[in-house]
């Protein structure tokens, strides 16, 4: 197996709109979370503040930049065109409408937020709807497809429980809202996100890597093992069972270091020897998500129960596993497909600049630096309460976050 191209017959302007609202949802998350930097040093997640933050960040950046670049992706992987075009620049504005709405809401009047949630909703059952359409026109199904349904059909029993809990907060009479929340959770941050970076990374590992000739004999157990770990996890919280949830633990870290064994093989086989400092990034993603899952394991097998420390873990496995491997790909495809937009019919005609010149490497190492320190940072000091620290690093992840942005739209002014 080889890599390939990004390019693919998608109007350049829809993955466009979805990257452009996500940078913005990145800022405003980073600037809520800092403007109640005091509730996180105090270990409170569960207020509407924080949901606030929380639902720009995972609804606004991760899964609009997701959206957007499954928009490219997906032609690319499967070799066949989106369904339809223009119904995604409606689910686009949809989307776009109800997270901005929902976000807002359960920060400000949580009682009202289920009605910007079933905008938000519709968006994102158009979504399911154009990629599953897509998908089915594949001809030949590979294991990438295995990972991208297993990651859509986590998305959408994420948002049937995040329905279920808007409802509860709005007009309640649903119990067992503690045990839907968890359920809520791992579905959006282990099932969705997570095989999506996994089936993603099998197409652009190897691509950003120049990688020939290795096997992925590791990715239908993955998927098999990280599937039986949602399913054994999600399952503990509904019969209240610690054996059950240790063992979802264990299946989910033993799905995800099948994964990396993968990547690991893949790596090992790259003609490119020296790798691209934003992939390099998203490379150490990789890694940080397998010692979140080992951190998970330990706590879960050890009887660790406090709330904080959990919040606080899931906190680390969205910004260190999510949100990087995200900001890496991110850096890597935007001038790709921007350079692609501009440049590819004027080569041999003008002078062009060549693609490493869209982006500035040295800027990209001082972001990632950056975003290393204070996530870090800010976990270690959340773990301790010192609010000093929390409010330093929550700030400079804030600025962090304002910079990334504007060195990708900077690539656009190019």
């Amino acid at each position: 197996m080889a890599g390939g191209s990004l390019n693919s017959d998608t109007n350049i302007k829809l993955p466009l709109a979805f990257i452009l609202y996500a940078l913005a949802a990145l800022v405003i998350s980073q600037i809520v979370l800092f403007l109640n930097n005091d509730v996180l040093a105090a270990g409170q997640f569960r207020i509407p503040d924080i949901w606030m933050g929380a639902h720009f960040l995972l609804l606004g950046y991760a899964v609009m930049i997701a959206m957007g670049a499954m928009y490219q992706l997906v032609p690319v992987a499967f070799l066949t065109p989106i369904w339809n075009q223009t119904f995604g620049f409606i689910q686009f504005l949809v989307t776009a409408i109800g997270v901005t709405a929902f976000s807002i809401l359960l920060g400000v009047m949580p009682e009202f937020a289920l009605y910007g949630g079933i905008v938000a909703i519709i968006g994102i059952m158009m979504f399911i709807i154009q990629m599953v359409k897509t998908i089915f026109k594949q001809k030949k199904k590979n294991t990438m497809t295995l990972f991208v349904i297993g990651a859509i059909t986590s998305f959408f029993l994420t948002i049937v429980a995040g329905f279920l809990l808007a409802w509860n907060v709005s007009i309640g009479s649903i119990g067992s809202h503690g045990t839907i929340l968890s359920s809520h959770i791992v579905l959006g941050v282990s099932g969705w996100f997570t095989l999506l970076i996994f089936g993603f990374s099998y197409k652009l590992v190897p691509m950003f890597s120049l990688s020939h000739g290795y096997s992925m004999k590791w990715a239908k157990p993955a998927f098999i093992t990280y599937i039986a770990g949602l399913i054994s996890l999600i399952s503990s919280f509904w019969i209240e069972n610690t054996l059950v949830q240790s063992t979802g633990w264990f299946l989910l870290l033993a799905g995800f270091f099948f994964f990396v064994l993968d990547i690991r093989e893949i790596l090992a086989k790259r003609l490119k020897k020296k790798l691209d400092k934003p992939f390099s990034f998203s490379v150490l993603a990789i890694f940080n998500g397998l010692g979140v899952h080992m951190l998970a394991f330990m706590f879960s097998v050890s009887g660790i129960r406090e709330s904080a420390v959990w919040g606080w873990l899931i906190f680390l496995y969205v910004m260190s596993w999510i949100i990087f491997s995200i900001l890496g790909y991110l850096y890597k495809i935007v001038p790709f497909l921007w350079w692609t937009h501009k440049y590819a019919d004027k080569i041999g005609k003008e002078k062009v600049p060549t693609l490493k010149e869209m982006i500035n490497e040295k800027h990209a190492v001082i972001l990632f630096t950056l975003f290393v320190i204070s996530v870090f940072g800010l976990t270690g000091s959340g773990l301790l309460y010192i609010e000093f620290f929390v409010f330093i690093f929550q700030g400079l992840l804030a600025f962090t976050s304002l910079l990334y942005a504007l060195s990708i739209i900077q690539v656009l002014i190019k």
